[in-house]
């Protein structure tokens, strides 16, 4: 018998290669836009986009407001006047054709689909999140897909994670695993809502101060060893 029985996964660097399919999706964006494509224009559009995030994450600024500031700052530290909300759909757009899974995900959730009910829960935006979805083979294997937009609320807030509570369900809190590589989001989040967490951290990073997981794994054979029980 399994431990748990329903596995709440975040999706982006946690079953997707978010990283590869952004860095594809800009360097195309900006080619087409008339930017340099090069490291130094990525590296700078990473850091505004993370420091954006980051505040979104803590409730400071909404996700609709974001996605496309990011693009505004971006522009004008190259020197440059557009159009961000064009630039931001245009990014979207081919962010949502990059479905990429990290290397052993689609095993992971083939084993674990046998024996439980998985579910993707993420704050990315719902346009490249369907995308993504659609287009990669675990939509036969997760039947589940929250997206904090389409919710009306996003990770960490409560709100989100009763919001997903009630759709599937879930009455035994016990015998729910949230699994995502956000301290904050997803494992204070999912501790918040009365769930056990897991953090995965393939890279052994030190645990930050936001919240102690119950399970800190570096690997989806851990992962799988921790579910089945």
């Amino acid at each position: 018998m399994p431990r748990y029985d329903y596995v709440l996964f975040d999706a982006d660097n946690t079953l997707y290669d978010f990283d590869r399919a952004e860095h594809e999706a800009l360097v195309r964006v900006l080619s087409r836009r008339g930017y340099p494509a090069d490291t130094a224009a990525v590296d700078r559009y990473l850091t505004i986009n993370r420091e954006l995030w980051a505040q979104s994450d803590r409730g400071e600024v909404s996700r609709e407001w974001l996605v496309v500031e990011r693009f505004a700052r971006f522009a004008r530290s190259m020197g440059r006047e557009d159009d961000p909300a064009a630039f931001n759909r245009e990014y979207l757009t081919c962010l949502g054709e990059g479905a990429y899974l990290l290397p052993g995900a689609e095993a992971l959730c083939h084993a674990l689909a046998k024996v439980c009910t998985l579910a993707i829960i993420t704050n990315g935006v719902a346009v490249a999140q369907r995308g993504r979805f659609e287009r990669s083979p675990l939509k036969g294997l997760i039947p589940w897909l929250f997206i904090s937009e389409e919710v009306g609320a996003a990770k960490p807030d409560p709100a989100f994670f009763q919001a997903v509570s009630r759709a599937m369900g879930l009455r035994d809190l016990h015998r729910v695993l949230v699994v995502g590589d956000n301290l904050l989001t997803d494992i204070k989040g999912g501790l918040d809502a009365g769930m056990d967490t897991a953090w995965y951290n393939p890279r052994r990073l030190s645990l930050g101060g936001a919240a102690a997981p119950t399970y800190d794994t570096a690997s989806f054979q851990e992962l799988e060893s921790i579910v089945l029980g």
